[in-house]
């Protein structure tokens, strides 16, 4: 079989950006008059800005062939907990920090419990957060949602800034920004330094990393302590987008950022991936939702479809897997 190494290094470095641009096309030509719309397309970016910043946090756990399922309850809890400092009356800045921080105190909890507990798999750990933290979540505000936040935190939900050309409400919304600056920080952050680099050599062989000297404990508690950064960050995004913070929010949420990593180019056995695999991923998902929607396609097919381009993926990881054994 023909075989080119410099397209075969392109498509697997860009390929996921063709598909994007590919999926775009398609859509558009199914309804244009919908799809192009500024409105609509700004409605994208602004819905997927929590899913993106969920994401990118489980990207780093995926990396090290981990998975973080308490990212859902996380970011619910979070957006419980700044709601309650809101109406209490904090000061904006210290509600706009409730959110990561207790996103990041799971984290710790996640990434303690795994390596002190010596826990065969983080499924374990994250399974058991997941349905902790979210009654945590649920016995806080018995329930029920708590609404009428302050300005600063809509306005990091539903602030745009205008192009001129693009006025509110079609922009640049303020969530994409904070997804930027993220993404740029998480990608320097992997790409240019040590820890960084020990985070991908865990996920290509753990052993290996500890015998060249590799702090593995600490680098992965610091991993899923990011990961709840990350679900915290998008807890606060949501509770400004919906001017509240409610405990069922974010369900299944860790599935959808799970599909992001994966169709992104990410791997389920670790050491592989990029940041802008990731987003593509998040794109293509969002993508996806609002072809099928606003070709106005059921919401029970949505989810078969959904599901079947997840398994797509995930069999595409293990195809690739083997090449790359077989080179």
């Amino acid at each position: 079989m023909f075989y080119n190494p410099k397209l075969s290094k392109f498509l697997e470095s860009y390929g996921i950006v063709l598909v994007v641009i590919v999926m775009m096309v398609v859509i558009a030509l199914s309804r244009p008059e919908v799809f192009l719309t500024p409105q609509n397309l700004t409605n994208i970016l602004k819905q997927n800005a929590t899913l993106a910043l969920v994401a990118l946090g489980m990207f780093v756990v995926i990396v090290t062939a981990g998975i973080d399922l308490s990212v859902g309850s996380t970011m619910a809890l979070s957006m419980v907990t700044l709601a309650l400092a809101s109406r209490a009356g904090l000061p904006w800045p210290l509600v706009l920090m409730v959110g990561p921080l207790v996103g990041i105190a799971v984290g710790v909890v996640n990434g303690v419990g795994l390596t002190w507990l010596k826990l065969p798999h983080p499924f374990i750990m994250t399974l058991g957060t997941l349905n902790a933290v979210r009654g945590v979540a649920y016995l806080v505000t018995n329930g029920a949602p708590i609404s009428g936040l302050q300005d600063e935190v809509r306005y990091l939900g539903q602030a745009y800034y205008d192009l001129g050309f693009l006025a509110p409400p079609a922009g640049i919304p303020a969530s994409l920004i904070v997804v930027a600056v993220c993404a740029v920080g998480l990608w320097f952050f992997l790409e240019k330094t040590s820890t960084g680099r020990h985070i991908y050599a865990i996920g290509g062989n753990p052993q290996a990393a500890r015998v060249s000297g590799v702090n593995v404990d600490k680098v992965l508690v610091l991993v899923y302590v990011i990961s709840g950064f990350m679900a915290g960050l998008g807890g606060l995004l949501l509770a400004g987008r919906t001017d509240s913070g409610f405990p069922n929010a974010g369900l299944m949420l860790e599935l959808d950022a799970i599909a992001a990593v994966i169709i992104g180019g990410a791997s389920f056995f670790g050491g592989r991936g990029t940041v802008l695999g990731v987003l593509a991923g998040v794109l293509i998902m969002g993508l996806l939702r609002n072809g099928l929607n606003i070709n106005n396609v059921s919401s029970f097919w949505q989810m078969v479809l959904i599901g079947v381009v997840i398994i797509f993926a995930v069999w595409i990881d293990v195809i690739r897997r083997r090449a790359s054994v077989r080179r």
